[in-house]
Protein backbone atom coordinates (compact mmCIF):
# COMPACT_ATOMS: atom_id res chain seq x y z
CA UNK A 1 0.00 0.00 0.00
CA UNK A 2 1.16 3.50 -0.80
CA UNK A 3 0.22 6.55 1.25
CA UNK A 4 -0.84 10.12 0.60
CA UNK A 5 0.72 12.41 3.20
CA UNK A 6 -1.08 15.55 4.30
CA UNK A 7 0.19 17.31 7.39
CA UNK A 8 1.14 14.49 9.75
CA UNK A 9 -1.53 12.14 8.41
CA UNK A 10 -0.44 9.12 6.35
CA UNK A 11 -3.63 8.27 4.43
CA UNK A 12 -3.63 4.89 2.63
CA UNK A 13 -3.97 5.76 -1.05
CA UNK A 14 -6.71 3.20 -1.64
CA UNK A 15 -9.58 2.97 0.80
CA UNK A 16 -12.60 0.70 0.88
CA UNK A 17 -15.80 2.73 0.58
CA UNK A 18 -18.97 1.50 2.27
CA UNK A 19 -21.65 3.93 1.09
CA UNK A 20 -24.96 2.16 0.57
CA UNK A 21 -23.84 -1.07 2.20
CA UNK A 22 -26.15 -2.65 4.75
CA UNK A 23 -25.12 -4.96 7.55
CA UNK A 24 -25.22 -8.09 5.40
CA UNK A 25 -23.00 -6.41 2.79
CA UNK A 26 -20.53 -5.31 5.45
CA UNK A 27 -20.27 -8.71 7.12
CA UNK A 28 -19.73 -10.28 3.70
CA UNK A 29 -17.28 -7.77 2.27
CA UNK A 30 -15.15 -6.27 5.05
CA UNK A 31 -13.45 -9.50 6.19
CA UNK A 32 -12.55 -10.25 2.57
CA UNK A 33 -11.40 -6.67 1.97
CA UNK A 34 -9.12 -6.85 5.00
CA UNK A 35 -7.81 -10.23 3.83
CA UNK A 36 -7.09 -8.71 0.40
CA UNK A 37 -4.97 -6.00 2.05
CA UNK A 38 -7.31 -3.05 2.55
CA UNK A 39 -6.54 -1.16 5.75
CA UNK A 40 -8.37 2.12 5.07
CA UNK A 41 -12.13 1.77 5.65
CA UNK A 42 -14.41 4.73 4.94
CA UNK A 43 -17.83 5.03 6.52
CA UNK A 44 -20.17 7.72 7.89
CA UNK A 45 -22.78 8.13 10.57
CA UNK A 46 -25.50 8.39 7.95
CA UNK A 47 -24.44 5.10 6.30
CA UNK A 48 -25.71 3.29 9.40
CA UNK A 49 -23.07 0.58 9.14
CA UNK A 50 -20.43 1.73 11.64
CA UNK A 51 -21.36 -0.98 14.13
CA UNK A 52 -21.02 -3.77 11.59
CA UNK A 53 -17.66 -2.37 10.45
CA UNK A 54 -16.55 -2.26 14.07
CA UNK A 55 -17.52 -5.92 14.48
CA UNK A 56 -15.49 -6.93 11.42
CA UNK A 57 -12.41 -4.92 12.36
CA UNK A 58 -12.50 -6.21 15.93
CA UNK A 59 -12.81 -9.82 14.76
CA UNK A 60 -10.06 -9.50 12.15
CA UNK A 61 -7.13 -9.82 14.51
CA UNK A 62 -5.39 -6.97 12.69
CA UNK A 63 -3.70 -4.56 15.13
CA UNK A 64 -5.63 -1.34 15.47
CA UNK A 65 -2.44 0.59 14.69
CA UNK A 66 -2.46 -0.92 11.19
CA UNK A 67 -6.01 0.23 10.46
CA UNK A 68 -7.13 3.64 9.19
CA UNK A 69 -10.79 4.31 9.98
CA UNK A 70 -12.59 7.29 8.48
CA UNK A 71 -16.08 8.34 9.46
CA UNK A 72 -18.14 11.48 8.92
CA UNK A 73 -20.36 13.53 11.19
CA UNK A 74 -23.85 13.99 9.78
CA UNK A 75 -25.21 17.51 9.39
CA UNK A 76 -27.88 17.08 12.08
CA UNK A 77 -25.08 16.55 14.61
CA UNK A 78 -23.07 19.69 13.80
CA UNK A 79 -24.24 21.85 16.70
CA UNK A 80 -22.22 21.90 19.90
CA UNK A 81 -25.17 20.23 21.61
CA UNK A 82 -24.81 17.03 19.58
CA UNK A 83 -21.34 16.93 17.99
CA UNK A 84 -19.26 15.34 20.75
CA UNK A 85 -21.97 12.85 21.69
CA UNK A 86 -22.31 11.74 18.08
CA UNK A 87 -18.57 11.11 17.84
CA UNK A 88 -18.66 9.15 21.09
CA UNK A 89 -21.45 7.06 19.59
CA UNK A 90 -19.38 6.47 16.45
CA UNK A 91 -16.49 5.31 18.63
CA UNK A 92 -18.77 2.91 20.46
CA UNK A 93 -20.11 1.45 17.23
CA UNK A 94 -16.66 1.19 15.65
CA UNK A 95 -15.38 -0.50 18.81
CA UNK A 96 -12.35 1.73 19.01
CA UNK A 97 -11.05 4.47 21.28
CA UNK A 98 -9.99 6.77 18.45
CA UNK A 99 -10.99 7.62 14.88
CA UNK A 100 -8.14 8.11 12.43
CA UNK A 101 -9.96 10.66 10.27
CA UNK A 102 -13.19 12.51 11.02
CA UNK A 103 -14.89 14.60 8.35
CA UNK A 104 -17.77 17.04 8.15
CA UNK A 105 -19.96 15.16 5.68
CA UNK A 106 -21.60 18.07 3.83
CA UNK A 107 -21.71 21.83 4.25
CA UNK A 108 -24.66 23.00 6.34
CA UNK A 109 -26.06 26.52 6.65
CA UNK A 110 -27.99 25.56 9.79
CA UNK A 111 -24.91 25.71 12.06
CA UNK A 112 -22.13 28.24 11.60
CA UNK A 113 -18.98 26.86 10.04
CA UNK A 114 -17.06 28.18 13.05
CA UNK A 115 -19.15 25.98 15.36
CA UNK A 116 -18.67 22.97 13.09
CA UNK A 117 -14.90 23.46 13.03
CA UNK A 118 -14.77 23.95 16.77
CA UNK A 119 -16.53 20.60 17.11
CA UNK A 120 -13.81 18.95 15.04
CA UNK A 121 -11.07 20.66 17.03
CA UNK A 122 -12.62 19.69 20.35
CA UNK A 123 -12.63 15.97 19.53
CA UNK A 124 -9.00 16.23 18.42
CA UNK A 125 -8.10 17.87 21.74
CA UNK A 126 -9.92 15.14 23.65
CA UNK A 127 -8.02 12.40 21.85
CA UNK A 128 -11.10 10.88 20.25
CA UNK A 129 -9.90 11.80 16.76
CA UNK A 130 -6.42 11.93 15.26
CA UNK A 131 -7.04 13.82 12.03
CA UNK A 132 -9.85 15.98 10.66
CA UNK A 133 -11.12 17.20 7.33
CA UNK A 134 -14.13 18.05 5.24
CA UNK A 135 -16.21 16.38 2.55
CA UNK A 136 -18.07 17.91 -0.38
CA UNK A 137 -16.76 21.40 0.34
CA UNK A 138 -16.16 23.84 -2.50
CA UNK A 139 -13.04 26.01 -2.65
CA UNK A 140 -14.50 28.92 -0.72
CA UNK A 141 -15.88 26.78 2.10
CA UNK A 142 -12.67 24.74 2.31
CA UNK A 143 -10.56 27.90 2.52
CA UNK A 144 -12.75 29.28 5.31
CA UNK A 145 -12.70 25.97 7.18
CA UNK A 146 -8.89 25.94 7.06
CA UNK A 147 -8.77 29.52 8.36
CA UNK A 148 -11.07 28.69 11.27
CA UNK A 149 -9.31 25.52 12.39
CA UNK A 150 -6.52 25.38 14.95
CA UNK A 151 -5.79 21.75 14.06
CA UNK A 152 -4.72 21.12 10.45
CA UNK A 153 -7.33 19.83 8.02
CA UNK A 154 -5.86 16.92 6.06
CA UNK A 155 -8.36 16.12 3.30
CA UNK A 156 -11.33 17.26 1.27
CA UNK A 157 -13.32 14.23 0.12
CA UNK A 158 -15.41 14.76 -2.99
CA UNK A 159 -16.74 13.15 -6.18
CA UNK A 160 -14.02 12.54 -8.73
CA UNK A 161 -14.06 10.33 -11.80
CA UNK A 162 -12.88 10.54 -15.42
CA UNK A 163 -15.99 12.40 -16.59
CA UNK A 164 -15.92 15.16 -13.96
CA UNK A 165 -13.25 17.83 -14.33
CA UNK A 166 -12.37 18.77 -10.78
CA UNK A 167 -9.11 20.55 -11.65
CA UNK A 168 -10.01 23.82 -9.91
CA UNK A 169 -10.97 22.17 -6.64
CA UNK A 170 -8.08 19.69 -6.78
CA UNK A 171 -5.50 22.41 -7.34
CA UNK A 172 -6.87 24.51 -4.49
CA UNK A 173 -6.94 21.49 -2.20
CA UNK A 174 -3.33 20.65 -3.01
CA UNK A 175 -2.13 24.23 -2.65
CA UNK A 176 -3.72 24.35 0.80
CA UNK A 177 -1.72 21.28 1.81
CA UNK A 178 -4.70 18.93 1.94
CA UNK A 179 -5.06 15.55 0.27
CA UNK A 180 -7.87 14.87 -2.16
CA UNK A 181 -9.98 11.81 -1.38
CA UNK A 182 -11.96 10.90 -4.46
CA UNK A 183 -15.22 8.95 -4.30
CA UNK A 184 -17.54 7.63 -7.01
CA UNK A 185 -14.49 6.85 -9.15
CA UNK A 186 -16.34 4.36 -11.33
CA UNK A 187 -19.08 6.92 -12.07
CA UNK A 188 -21.72 4.38 -10.93
CA UNK A 189 -20.59 1.95 -13.63
CA UNK A 190 -20.27 4.34 -16.56
CA UNK A 191 -16.53 3.62 -16.89
CA UNK A 192 -17.04 -0.05 -17.66
CA UNK A 193 -18.53 0.57 -21.09
CA UNK A 194 -16.07 3.31 -22.05
CA UNK A 195 -14.10 2.38 -25.17
CA UNK A 196 -11.09 4.54 -24.31
CA UNK A 197 -10.78 2.97 -20.88
CA UNK A 198 -11.27 -0.53 -22.28
CA UNK A 199 -8.49 0.05 -24.80
CA UNK A 200 -6.08 1.32 -22.13
CA UNK A 201 -6.99 -1.62 -19.90
CA UNK A 202 -6.31 -4.09 -22.71
CA UNK A 203 -2.88 -2.58 -23.39
CA UNK A 204 -1.90 -2.92 -19.75
CA UNK A 205 -3.64 -6.28 -19.28
CA UNK A 206 -5.64 -4.79 -16.42
CA UNK A 207 -9.31 -4.28 -15.60
CA UNK A 208 -11.05 -0.99 -16.30
CA UNK A 209 -11.46 -0.51 -12.54
CA UNK A 210 -7.71 -0.92 -12.06
CA UNK A 211 -7.04 1.66 -14.77
CA UNK A 212 -9.39 4.21 -13.19
CA UNK A 213 -8.01 3.63 -9.70
CA UNK A 214 -4.46 3.91 -11.01
CA UNK A 215 -5.37 7.14 -12.81
CA UNK A 216 -6.68 8.53 -9.54
CA UNK A 217 -3.80 7.57 -7.24
CA UNK A 218 -1.14 8.42 -9.81
CA UNK A 219 -2.18 12.06 -9.51
CA UNK A 220 -0.20 13.85 -6.77
CA UNK A 221 -1.98 14.06 -3.45
CA UNK A 222 -4.99 11.96 -4.47
CA UNK A 223 -6.37 9.01 -2.50
CA UNK A 224 -9.25 6.98 -3.90
CA UNK A 225 -12.12 5.07 -2.38
CA UNK A 226 -12.81 1.74 -4.03
CA UNK A 227 -16.30 0.36 -3.54
CA UNK A 228 -17.49 -3.05 -4.67
CA UNK A 229 -19.91 -5.70 -3.45
CA UNK A 230 -18.07 -8.41 -5.38
CA UNK A 231 -15.48 -10.30 -3.38
CA UNK A 232 -13.69 -11.39 -6.55
CA UNK A 233 -12.90 -7.74 -7.37
CA UNK A 234 -11.18 -6.88 -4.09
CA UNK A 235 -7.68 -8.18 -4.80
CA UNK A 236 -7.74 -6.58 -8.25
CA UNK A 237 -8.86 -3.21 -6.96
CA UNK A 238 -6.00 -2.91 -4.49
CA UNK A 239 -3.37 -4.16 -6.97
CA UNK A 240 -2.69 -0.83 -8.66
CA UNK A 241 0.77 0.01 -7.36
CA UNK A 242 2.82 -2.28 -9.60
CA UNK A 243 2.23 -0.47 -12.89
CA UNK A 244 2.04 3.08 -14.21
CA UNK A 245 0.04 4.89 -16.85
CA UNK A 246 2.10 6.94 -19.26
CA UNK A 247 1.44 10.58 -20.05
CA UNK A 248 -0.70 9.74 -23.07
CA UNK A 249 -2.88 7.39 -21.03
CA UNK A 250 -3.34 9.97 -18.28
CA UNK A 251 -4.20 12.68 -20.81
CA UNK A 252 -6.67 10.43 -22.63
CA UNK A 253 -8.52 9.71 -19.39
CA UNK A 254 -8.56 13.37 -18.37
CA UNK A 255 -9.99 14.15 -21.83
CA UNK A 256 -13.10 12.08 -21.05
CA UNK A 257 -14.43 14.86 -18.82
CA UNK A 258 -17.69 16.30 -20.15
CA UNK A 259 -20.09 18.94 -18.89
CA UNK A 260 -23.04 17.79 -16.84
CA UNK A 261 -21.31 14.68 -15.46
CA UNK A 262 -21.73 15.36 -11.76
CA UNK A 263 -23.58 12.46 -10.12
CA UNK A 264 -23.79 13.37 -6.42
CA UNK A 265 -25.68 16.65 -6.04
CA UNK A 266 -28.26 16.40 -3.25
CA UNK A 267 -30.51 19.45 -3.00
CA UNK A 268 -30.32 21.15 0.35
CA UNK A 269 -26.85 19.76 1.02
CA UNK A 270 -24.71 20.45 -2.03
CA UNK A 271 -22.82 23.75 -2.04
CA UNK A 272 -22.45 26.05 -5.03
CA UNK A 273 -19.98 23.89 -6.91
CA UNK A 274 -16.81 25.21 -8.48
CA UNK A 275 -16.74 25.18 -12.27
CA UNK A 276 -16.18 21.76 -13.83
CA UNK A 277 -16.24 22.85 -17.46
CA UNK A 278 -13.98 20.53 -19.39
Amino acid sequence: MQYVHAGNAPIPAIGFGTYGMNGDDIYRMIPSALHAGFRHIDTAQIYRNEAEIGDCVAASGIPRSEMFLTTKVWVSNYSARYFDASVTESLRKLKTDYIDLLLLHWPSPDVTLAEQIEGLNAVVRSGKVRHIGVSNFNRALMTEAIRLSAAPLVTNQFEYHPYLNQSLLIESTRQAGLAVTGYCGMAIGRVFSDQTLKEIAARHDRTVAQIVLRWLVQQPGVAALSRTTRIDRLAQNIAVFDFELDGADMAAIHALATAGSRIVDPPGLAPLWDSTDA
